[in-house]
């Protein structure tokens, strides 16, 4: 066989008379042949033995050669491995042996899971098997990946989002993907040229240039070394031996200057799936515009021979990498407007030309061919993602795709707790070096998900912070050599796993103690024990003073305690039901607010409301406030107590100060979930209007029950009119 034909050929790298359509195919329907590759790269064509020419070019292989490349594995058909999505996840696999009680399931905190530790639960192999409440997102996906739509999650951080983009990629056929070979282009250095194969193909070309080159260097390297040796032995004959020395060195020279155009021959392959098992999957998350859109590399040599050629500076972005795969995009609204736009265009196109992105880079100098990108997108952030997100780019992915929310919560039932224990057995074995947790670990870190999740008969699907207390249980567990992770590795994992927001409250708190001024005892007039929430989950006491003084002008409310904006609106809405039912004239009075102790932090939220009313009609009335009571709640302008957050953790702070009593919401009611140790210290009264709090906040029978009677006839048709909301099934959200 003769090689010098082959090797002209392909050293223009891929011919021009390949069609564009071969050049950048896009089909999903992946074709390779199969016939053999000799050691100079020349495919052999099995009935002739004649040469293929053209070591880069994509030959129609025969049918009967159409099988998928080395490598991979046949993959079943998508219809039979992807049903629907009661078939992903639905319930949880033990081992033999292991039964489940249903009898006992609504009150396990298991859900009737008979297991001794999480080594009796059996991990699914899947990612998407693997997601856990988030039916809707995870439906999404599953039709997604079938149609190859684009998908824009929105959520709070750690629902999941990743782990959904991942599974996708292992939903997505991966017989369709394909090597991308960048090719020195001689008419135009600096466009180069861009060819795609199957994939597994291309380390085979690259191989058989490379062979070529080496050859032809070897050639080139005999033939310099007999000139020289015949140059050099005529200038002895002739005796002129330092010109024959001279000759060789210009001879060398020149010999080993135009060898580099040999090398330059060899394509780039920017793209290798040749090892890939599953369709792509590229985190560009956080990526500048040259990783995600590929960049090309400065060269300080940009003349003289010694260049690095410009196909050989291509670099892939993350949007070529995720070719016939997913890319997926966390915080996507903090990409550069720019670089949105570029991405919607590489979306729309299904492929995307390579050029200098930085100043660091080429420049516009170097552009490429377009190099397939032909992706799945998948867009996720938080509520603001979409505020600063480009129009045009969402526009694109909601009409070629889906929009998903994804849930905080979700309600609490037997088959749930079953996945929230295959949850903890799925970051034993992701992590690798964990112990399993116990029985009682696993009930402890149920109660922690039921305590997060802000609400009664729910469970958080926030896995992060989760899997990051099962993570530190266990390296507790593990510092200690135990066999098991037990529940006391859990609690103490409980306060290791603080953030440092929340250490930095927890402190503040500590050292506030030392200078509080709590009163858990006796009546005080205009004195009120409101309650607070530091950080993410610290209760905190927080007492409001009222006063009543003269005014020197028009009467005023004046609220101190570094109130922000919504305290503000707060105090404004007390002052109306002030003036409505009050005696007193205030027009000639200044109520003067002050929240004790505030910090620099200062309040923020509606949640002192009740506790601000009361105060005030304390002072107004000259009637004490019981210091063993503490509060919570917002208020309507008519009077109605209105639901707040992190009831939980007020509870448990007034707990810890010495209050005997403590009124809540009665829309709150269901969202308590204190510690057990607290349960005795302390009683819980719900509350739906101010003249029940009054009625349990107020001491001195006699003017007590005058002015409650009195505010009732006032604002009753306001307490009426919510009984009969409450009746017909309405809750207000938690403010």
């Amino acid at each position: 066989m003769s090689n010098d034909t082959n090797v002209d050929d392909s050293s223009e790298g891929a011919p021009d008379d390949v069609p564009d359509e071969s050049r950048r195919e896009r089909s999903s329907d992946r074709q390779e042949d199969r016939s053999p590759v000799t050691d100079s790269g020349d495919r052999t064509d099995e009935s002739d033995g004649r040469p293929t020419e053209g070591v880069g070019r994509e030959s129609e292989p025969d049918e009967s050669e159409q099988r998928p490349p080395e490598g991979f594995d046949e993959e079943p058909d998508a219809d039979e491995d992807i049903e629907t999505v009661e078939d992903l996840g639905s319930t949880v696999e033990v081992d033999p042996g292991v039964e489940i009680d249903e009898e006992s399931a609504e009150d396990d905190l298991l859900g009737g899971l008979k297991i001794d530790s999480t080594a009796d639960i059996e991990v699914p192999d899947r990612l998407v098997d693997q997601v856990i409440g988030q039916d809707e997102a995870r439906d999404i996906i599953i039709k997604a990946a079938k149609q190859r739509r684009h998908v824009m999650m929105i959520g709070s951080p750690g629902t999941g989002k990743s782990m959904l983009a991942k599974a996708m990629s292992q939903l997505l056929p991966q017989e369709d993907l394909q090597d991308v070979l960048v090719y020195h282009n001689p008419d135009d250095g600096n466009e180069p040229k861009v060819r795609t194969v199957p994939a597994g193909k291309g380390e085979q070309i690259i191989d058989a240039h490379k062979e070529e080159a080496r050859k032809r260097n070897q050639m080139r390297s005999i033939l310099m070394w007999i000139i020289i040796a015949i140059v050099v032995g005529y200038a002895i004959l002739s005796g002129q031996i330092l010109l024959g020395i001279l000759a060789a060195g210009i001879i060398w020279f020149i010999f080993r200057y135009t060898s580099r155009g040999t090398d330059a021959m060899v394509p780039n392959m920017i793209v290798d799936n040749g090892d890939q098992r599953q369709a792509p999957f590229e985190d560009a998350t956080g990526a500048h515009a040259g990783a995600l859109l590929g960049d090309v590399r400065h060269d300080p040599f940009q003349s003289g021979g010694m260049e690095t050629p410009s196909h050989d500076r291509v670099e892939p972005g993350g949007i070529h990498k995720a070719n016939k795969g997913v890319l997926f995009v966390d915080e996507i609204n903090t990409l550069d407007v720019r670089t949105q736009q570029k991405l919607m265009t590489a979306i729309q196109e299904g492929e995307f030309a390579i050029t200098g992105q930085s100043e660091r880079s080429s420049g516009a100098m170097v552009q490429t061919e377009p190099v397939p990108c032909d992706f799945i997108m998948i867009a996720a952030g938080n509520l603001d993602a979409m505020e600063n997100m480009h129009p045009a780019l969402r526009s694109r992915i909601k009409g070629y795709g889906y929009e998903v929310y994804m849930d905080d919560t979700i309600e609490d039932t037997p088959e749930m707790r079953r996945k929230y224990a295959r949850f903890i057995a799925q970051e034993v074995e992701r992590d690798g070096r964990l112990p399993h947790f116990t029985r009682e670990a696993v009930e402890e870190v149920i109660l922690e998900a039921k305590r997060r999740a802000g609400r009664k008969e729910h469970l958080t699907l926030e896995f992060r912070s989760l899997g990051g207390l099962v993570r530190v249980a266990g390296d507790i567990a593990r510092a200690e050599d135990a066999e098991f992770t037990t529940r006391d590795d859990v609690l103490e994992a409980k306060g290791r796993s603080r953030s440092i927001e929340q250490q930095l409250a927890d402190d503040y708190i500590e050292r506030r103690k030392d200078y509080e001024l709590q009163v858990t005892h006796d009546g005080m007039e205009g004195r009120v024990n409101g309650l607070a929430v530091m950080g993410e989950d610290s209760g905190i006491m927080l007492p409001v003073m009222a006063e009543i003084a003269p005014a020197q002008g028009q009467g005023q409310v004046i609220a101190t305690g570094q109130l922000k904006e919504m305290a503000e609106e707060s105090v404004q809405n007390v002052s109306a039901i002030i003036k409505k039912f009050s005696d007193v004239n205030l027009s000639e009075k200044d109520v003067h607010i002050q929240f004790v102790q505030a910090g620099q932090q200062g309040v923020d939220g509606d949640s002192a409301s009740i506790t601000v009313a009361t105060a005030v009609i304390s002072a107004l009335e000259d009637i004490p406030v019981d210091q063993s009571v503490a509060m919570t709640g917002s208020l309507s302008v008519r009077g109605d107590v209105l639901p707040v957050g992190g009831v939980t953790h007020k509870i448990e702070a007034a707990a810890k100060a010495g209050c005997s009593k403590v009124i809540i919401p009665k829309a709150n009611e269901q969202d308590v979930m204190i510690e057990d140790e607290y349960e005795e210290m302390i009683e819980i009264i719900p509350c739906s209007n101010i003249s029940e709090v009054l009625e349990v906040a107020l001491m001195g029978e006699p003017k007590k029950d005058s002015l409650v009677d009195r505010l009732k006839s006032i604002t009753g048709s306001a307490f009426d009119q919510q009984a009969v909301g409450s009746a017909s099934g309405s809750n207000p959200s938690p403010q």
